[in-house]
């Protein structure tokens, strides 16, 4: 029998949802701040969604799908993922400690 290999990329590095939803709402003409607005979101947890310092749940996927038009599963699956690399990143970095 012969093997595939499977190519798979594997950044060193994060992408937070917030990334992807910032480009959506300069797209669209929409502030952070105007978002937060639109959302009932706080101000501090729209900059902090956008920074990758907080998560979107379920409710702000919801939310965010009725105002740029992109299905809540759409947000729910990029924060999915960030949480899937930052894990991966953890264990590699736990399995191969820098020596200073």
């Amino acid at each position: 029998m012969v093997e595939s290999l499977r190519n798979t990329y594997k950044p060193d590095y994060l992408v937070p949802p917030g990334e992807v939803l910032i480009e959506y709402l300069e797209s669209y003409g929409i502030t952070p701040n105007e978002m937060a607005v639109r959302t009932g979101l706080t101000e501090k947890t729209m900059n902090e969604i956008i920074k990758g310092k907080s998560p979107i749940n379920t409710k702000n996927a919801l939310k965010f799908a009725q105002i740029l038009g992109r299905p809540a599963n759409f947000w729910n699956s990029l924060e999915k993922q960030l949480q899937k690399d930052r894990m991966r990143l953890a264990e590699k970095e736990h399995k191969n400690p820098l020596v200073g």
